[in-house]
């Protein structure tokens, strides 16, 4: 099978509610997200003109419009931790979310958001998400 990755780069800060670590204030990260998709052929033959699994221009634009947009130099909470933190709410990037941003929920919903927008002649094969330089999380697409 044909893979292409890219690979982005987004700042946001979260915190966890109920975690009893320091993870539990506030605080961002330099988040490092690799999106890799495949064609939906088996890949044993060449691909005709232009040869690509798809232009890293267009799956650029589909991440960027989609994901980074959104929660790039964003602050994403829950709505547990803002019943909590009710003054938090005030600040203008707050996003809400229902569920705790940990690095394996963002691949949830990164993983959602890019399946509304990528061409329908590639499929989205794995995410990985580094959230410091040695700590990632990966979602691999289930196998057919």
């Amino acid at each position: 099978m044909l893979q292409v990755t890219k690979i982005f780069h987004f700042e946001m800060a979260h915190a966890i509610h109920g975690y009893s670590g320091a993870c539990k204030n506030i605080h961002g990260h330099s988040y490092e997200l690799h999106v890799t998709v495949s064609a939906k052929e088996n890949g044993n033959n060449y691909i005709p003109a232009t040869g690509f699994v798809v232009d890293f221009k267009e799956l650029k634009k589909c991440v960027n419009e989609s994901v980074i947009t959104l929660l790039d130099h964003k602050l994403v909470l829950s709505k547990e931790y803002i019943a909590a933190h009710t003054p938090v709410m005030n600040l203008e990037n707050v996003i809400l979310w229902e569920i705790e941003p940990s690095a394996e929920n963002i691949l949830v919903f990164i993983q959602r958001e890019l399946t509304k927008v990528l061409p329908a002649h590639i499929n989205l094969a794995e995410l990985k998400l580094y959230e410091t330089r040695d700590s990632f999380a990966k979602w691999i697409a289930p196998q057919a």
